[in-house]
Order: structure tokens, then C-alpha cells, then sequence
């Protein structure tokens, strides 16, 4: 909410500024740059809000994706990447990330050497794929995640991605 009301300002500031340019008949150089930059800046924002870069073309390819979205629109999206490694991202007032890597044993994913965010206290220990009870063309299997082996519900996110079979001949290269 914070973010919308400093862009509704620049814009506010922008308007102004494009006033006073037109009442000064466009002589201000100083002027002139301001309304330049505000402009690029408003634009760019509005066309992408995410950043100039996508920095996820660094980290390796996505071998399966899998998301799921709860109460009040937060939405949770884990990536495991073909070395080995994974990404959860939870949106949810605010952007939490999660990292680490992963292993598959037989019909296994456990997750290891995982990196917390501040807020978080512990992770899944391992993940299993089932096939999907949900008649939805997105949703390719089931991905779901235990604390531990007395974890009877586990945590369940929909896979939209799955290419897990390229990569089980593999082995990973972390300790």
C-alpha cells in the first residue's frame, strides 16, 4: 500500500513539474531533466514491476515447479533446479525465500543444507509426488512435504512443472 501511494506522489510530482515547464515555455534545463527522469522512472515501474533484471536466469533451470496459493492470496512457489539445488519463494505481505539442496532416493526428495529465512525455525525433511486427484489441465501431479517421518498430513503444493526425469541419472556434487 505504501508503494502505491509514493507512485501516485511521483506521478502527482511529475504533473506539477510538466505545469510549470509549460507555463515556463520549456526554458528550464533543470526542469526539463527532472520531468525526463520522473518519467522513466514511473514508466518503468509500471511496465516492469518486478526489475529490470530477472536474476533467476543465473540459477540454473527448473526442473519442476510446484505452487499453491492460500488465504488471502499468498501464494507459495517452490523450484528445484537441475544442479541440485532449490528455491521456495512465499508472497504472502511480503517476500520470503528459502534455499538449499535437495537429493532423490528412490521415490524420495529430501531437502538438506537448508537456509532459513529470519522468520522460519525449521523445513521440510522430504517430499514425495503423487498423482493429482484434481481434474485441472495446470495441475500436473502433487508435491508433498513432511516435517518429519509422524507427519501424517504433510504439506501439499500442486506441480505445474516436471521434468525430474532428466536429471535422475545425476548425481549431486554437495556433501
Amino acid at each position: 500500500m505504501i508503494l502505491v501511494v509514493i507512485y501516485l506522489g511521483l506521478a502527482i510530482a511529475l504533473a506539477r513539474q510538466v505545469y510549470f515547464a509549460v507555463k515556463e515555455k520549456f526554458k528550464n534545463k533543470y526542469r526539463l531533466l527532472q520531468i525526463g527522469l520522473l518519467t522513466s522512472v514511473l514508466t518503468l515501474t509500471f511496465v516492469k514491476p518486478n526489475g529490470i533484471i530477472n536474476f533467476n536466469i543465473f540459477e540454473g533451470n527448473n526442473i519442476l515447479i510446484a505452487e499453491r496459493e492460500g488465504a488471502a492470496n499468498c501464494m507459495t512457489t517452490l523450484m528445484l533446479k537441475d544442479d541440485y539445488t532449490f528455491k521456495e519463494k512465499k508472497v504472502c505481505f511480503g517476500i520470503t525465500e528459502i534455499k538449499g539442496n535437495f537429493r532423490i532416493q528412490n521415490d524420495t526428495i529430501y531437502f538438506d543444507n537448508v537456509n532459513l529465512s529470519r522468520h522460519g525455525n525449521e523445513y521440510y525433511k522430504f517430499a514425495i509426488i503423487k498423482s493429482s486427484k484434481y481434474e485441472n489441465s495446470k495441475i500436473i501431479e502433487e508435491f508433498i512435504r513432511y516435517k518429519d517421518l509422524q507427519d501424517k498430513t504433510g504439506n501439499q503444493l500442486w506441480i505445474t512443472k516436471n521434468e525430474l526425469d532428466k536429471i535422475k541419472s545425476i548425481k549431486p556434487t554437495y556433501k
